[in-house]
């Protein structure tokens, strides 16, 4: 079938496990476990998972991230040309995270994410990555 399959978003996340207190300097052993992917897209893949903190800032210099907010809420701050543009983000909501611009995810009380992520991603721990 061409690696065409139906993704149960929730049955995938059931699989998986929540990632309390998530910080920029989380180790990739740390995030074993936590994000599913559930399908190819693009240059990249369709992914979910959870977590309880902040990630570090990210970005995609080959497109577009989509991001929908399953479960909980969490502040996306992207940061554009003109400096941070903070996003408070809900269940139900989504956005488009222009491709290359940095951006990071707070959620102290837990955020359930689904993206379409394209590859490769940059991570950076600076204050300002630009």
């Amino acid at each position: 079938m061409n690696g065409i399959r139906v993704a149960k978003i929730e049955e995938e996340l059931n699989k998986l496990k929540v990632l309390k207190g998530r910080t920029p300097q989380t180790s990739e052993e740390e995030m074993e476990g936590v994000f599913a992917t559930l399908g190819a897209f693009d240059t990249g893949g369709i992914f979910t998972g959870s977590f309880v903190g902040e990630s570090p800032w990210e970005r995609h210099t080959m497109g577009d991230e989509l991001v929908y907010i399953l479960k909980g809420e969490t502040e996306l701050t992207i940061m554009t040309n003109d400096g941070p543009e903070i996003l408070n983000m809900k269940a139900g909501t989504l956005t488009v995270v222009p491709k290359g611009l940095w951006h990071r995810f707070k959620a102290p009380k837990g955020v359930t994410v689904l993206t379409a992520t394209p590859h490769p991603t940059d991570h950076s721990n600076e204050i300002d990555p630009r």
